[in-house]
C-alpha cells in the first residue's frame, strides 16, 4: 500500500461557493484555494497572504473574521471566485496544478448581470480565462498576486495597484 502524503498530487474540488450579491460590480477571480485555505475553509486564509489586509487598506473596513470579509466585499459590491473548479496539486503553487478544470465563468455572469468587470489576482487564472473565455465581452484586469510568494512588490504599491483597478 502506496503512504500519501502533502507531496502527493491528489484530486481536488473547489470547496466553496462563490461570494456574490444581486448588485456586485467587481468579480476578483483567484485561480484556486490554497492549502491553507482548504483547511480554514474561507478565500485567501494563508496567514501571510495579502489579500484581506489590501482589501482592508482600500476600503476602511476591518477583515478579522469572515464575516467582516464578506460584509466588505457586499458593502463594496464586489465578488469572489475562482477560475479552477477542480484538479491535482502537489502544493499551493498554481503551477503545480494538473488537470484542470475550469468554471463556468459565463454561466455564472448571466446569473449576475450587475457584474461589469472581472479581476484576476494571479497570471495563471487570467491564463485560463483568456483560453476559456476569451471571446467574452466584458472589461477586465490582472491584480498582482496576493501571495507571499510574490514579494518583488510591496504591500504599498499592491495597494495602490489594487485601489486603481477596483475604485475606478
Amino acid at each position: 500500500m502506496k503512504e500519501r502524503n502533502h507531496h502527493t498530487d491528489e484530486s481536488l474540488s473547489h470547496p466553496f461557493d462563490p461570494i456574490l450579491f444581486p448588485d456586485t460590480r467587481i468579480l476578483i477571480l483567484g485561480t484556486f484555494p490554497s492549502v491553507d485555505s482548504f483547511k480554514h475553509s474561507f478565500y485567501y486564509a494563508h496567514g501571510r497572504n495579502q489579500f484581506w489586509p489590501i482589501l482592508s487598506a482600500i476600503s476602511g473596513y476591518p477583515v478579522h473574521n469572515r464575516d467582516q470579509k464578506i460584509w466588505l466585499l457586499k458593502q463594496m459590491r464586489w465578488g469572489l471566485w475562482d477560475m479552477v473548479s477542480a484538479c491535482s496539486r502537489s502544493n499551493s503553487l498554481d503551477s503545480s496544478l494538473r488537470g484542470i478544470e475550469v468554471n463556468d465563468i459565463p454561466a455564472l455572469l448571466r446569473r449576475f448581470p450587475s457584474i461589469d468587470k472581472l479581476l484576476f489576482t494571479g497570471r495563471k487564472a487570467q491564463e485560463l480565462f483568456e483560453r476559456r473565455f476569451g471571446d467574452l465581452k466584458i472589461e477586465r484586469d490582472y491584480l498582482p498576486s496576493p501571495s507571499p510568494a510574490y514579494a518583488s512588490m510591496s504591500f504599498d504599491a499592491k495597494v495602490e495597484a489594487y485601489r486603481k483597478m477596483l475604485c475606478k
